[in-house]
């Protein structure tokens, strides 16, 4: 029986750089799409509506049918609404944070047409892969979507979104370092596969960040490598047909604490400690990763927000719950062990941690 090459979904646009959300229109014509819906995040159509319609608006083959103010990630609601959208849509649009960025890739899923996403902020991968974080029977579940036709990232409006935001997409980035050493530590106790094209893109990520020197989180130039970063980690995950290339020990922590606290902080935040936690626990790059949370002033922001070491280490004892089927580092109850006494005797660890 012969083998044939794996075929992978891979945005058609990608348009990173000043200036962009203006010129949708013309990526659009690019594309041959030319009747469109918009879904606009809480609040956003008021900061950069106008720019994106009337971009469309003075197109003379790209129609906006209709647009919306909806982010609703609500399994049963989503499916109402997916199905009244205008039936000559080509495609979705979707602008904003992560919520109205679900929302409309699940609208687009159900619908079988592209998906356009416009995030206003970079605070984790999920812009640019093809899962989402929707709520099904009151719970919050990571299913699969569709990857984005188009991606466009206008890096005026994310240099003036929160730092808090930059923060967590550099946490997001750099927690590919411990997943893939996850990865690999599954595949070698005889309980996962890993697909080294996507393992390649995930480690490349993470890389082009971290190996810079010097970098100012605030310039158009590292903002625009931490885009094509977290678009390259979509990609592997599509690849893989997973999320294990992005996430592991690492991701399970962060999941952990969102179970146990009644106010989480931001799914990167939590990642990029987790990550350089666990990355202490695999003796695995944790000079590199402590050197470039220090020169971003990750560590800095994160001391500000007082997170705990006693929820850091319940999440310790929890993640391995979260996904049973994995079997990452942190499912190993010595490493276990090892993290939480890390939390106390890591000085940084222990200086930013409350």
């Amino acid at each position: 029986m012969g083998t044939q090459a794996q075929k992978i979904t891979i945005p058609n646009i990608l348009e990173v750089g000043t200036q962009r959300i203006e010129n949708t229109a013309l990526y659009l014509e690019r594309a041959g799409i030319s009747k469109v819906i918009i879904f606009f995040g809480e609040g956003i159509k008021v900061l950069f509506g106008s720019k994106l319609i009337e971009s469309i608006e003075k197109s003379s083959s790209v129609e906006l049918l209709k647009s919306y103010e909806y982010d609703e990630i609500r399994l049963e609601n989503l499916v109402d609404e997916a199905f009244s959208i205008p039936a000559e849509t080509h495609a979705v649009i979707g602008i904003g944070g992560g919520k109205v960025l679900d929302c409309a890739k699940y609208i687009a899923f159900l619908n079988d047409i592209p998906f356009i996403s416009i995030p206003t902020s970079t605070s984790n991968d999920a812009f640019a892969s093809s899962g989402c974080s929707l709520y099904i029977s009151n719970r919050r579940k990571s299913v699969h979507a569709v990857m984005p036709y188009g991606i466009i990232v206008d890096l005026d409006i994310v240099i003036n979104s929160p730092m808090k935001f930059i923060y967590s997409g550099l946490g997001d980035i750099v927690s590919k370092i411990t997943a893939i050493y996850d990865w690999y530590f599954e595949q070698e106790h005889g309980k996962g596969k890993v697909k080294d094209f996507a393992a390649m893109l995930a480690k490349k990520s993470a890389n082009s960040i971290v190996r810079l020197e010097m970098p100012n989180i605030k310039e158009n130039f590292f903002l625009k490598e931490m885009v094509d970063s977290l678009t390259m980690s979509g990609i592997a995950m599509e690849i893989a047909g997973s999320s294990a290339p992005a996430s592991g020990s690492e991701h399970l922590i962060s999941h952990a604490l969102d179970k146990i606290l009644e106010r989480p902080e931001l799914h990167g935040l939590q990642v990029g400690v987790a990550t350089y936690l666990m990355s202490l626990v695999q003796n695995h790059r944790s000079k590199r990763i402590e050197k470039f949370f220090i020169q971003t002033g990750f560590f800095d922001y994160i001391e500000t927000l007082e997170m705990k070491k006693s929820d850091f280490e319940k999440a310790i004892t929890t993640a391995p719950s979260i996904k049973p089927n994995r079997f990452t580092t942190i499912h190993i109850e010595e490493n276990q062990e090892i993290a939480k006494k890390l939390l106390y005797s890591n000085p940084y660890l222990n200086k930013i941690l409350k």
